[in-house]
């Protein structure tokens, strides 16, 4: 498996929101890349279809952009908005699929299932760290992590994690469906 290191649309979109992301701006970037490589593994590609690359580098943004730990609507609002204008509306019902559904618990069977689902396997395998792994090697999680480090990613989920604890106790992940 190939290691996608260099991905123009990601840099071109996250670019735009280095403000934004400011000193979490590497650690999200790799948690991105790292996504879209574990994707890629998941389906046997080389290349990555460009829905699931915007789909990637907008899919958690709206913690940074909407300083909410309840981001998935406003990660949705902001790629609605960057699709219109690269003239992709056509893409913004898979692409809002993606995003809206990438911390489903179950199986996602709804539409554009084949892209959701194995979005939803690429970013858990990221966000547990590589313990699980839906069938990619274990060398190759490596290899990843080791090309695109944590940099603070995980940490930050943490920290987030219990703010949103102590805010709302009875819904400290506000981003998961059933």
């Amino acid at each position: 498996m190939k290691i996608l290191k260099n991905i123009p649309t990601v840099s071109t979109i996250l670019e735009q929101y280095a403000f934004n992301l400011g000193g979490d701006s590497l650690a999200y970037t790799n948690h991105v890349l790292r996504v879209i490589n574990y994707y890629n593994a998941l389906t046997n590609m080389d290349e990555c279809p460009q829905q699931v690359m915007i789909a990637a580098a907008f899919h958690d943004l709206g913690i940074w952009t909407a300083k909410t730990f309840d981001y998935l609507e406003p990660s949705v609002r902001l790629v609605r908005t960057y699709l219109d204008s690269v003239h992709l509306s056509q893409c913004t019902p898979e692409v809002e699929a993606i995003i809206l559904h990438h911390h489903k618990v179950r199986e996602y069977t709804g539409t554009f299932a084949a892209t959701v689902e194995v979005f939803r396997k690429a970013d858990l395998i990221d966000v547990s760290l590589g313990f699980i792994r839906f069938g990619v090697p274990a060398t190759f999680i490596q290899s990843v992590k080791s090309t695109f480090p944590d940099a603070g990613f995980h940490r930050k989920l943490c920290v987030l994690t219990v703010h949103q604890f102590m805010r709302t106790p009875l819904r400290p992940l506000p981003m998961v469906r059933w």
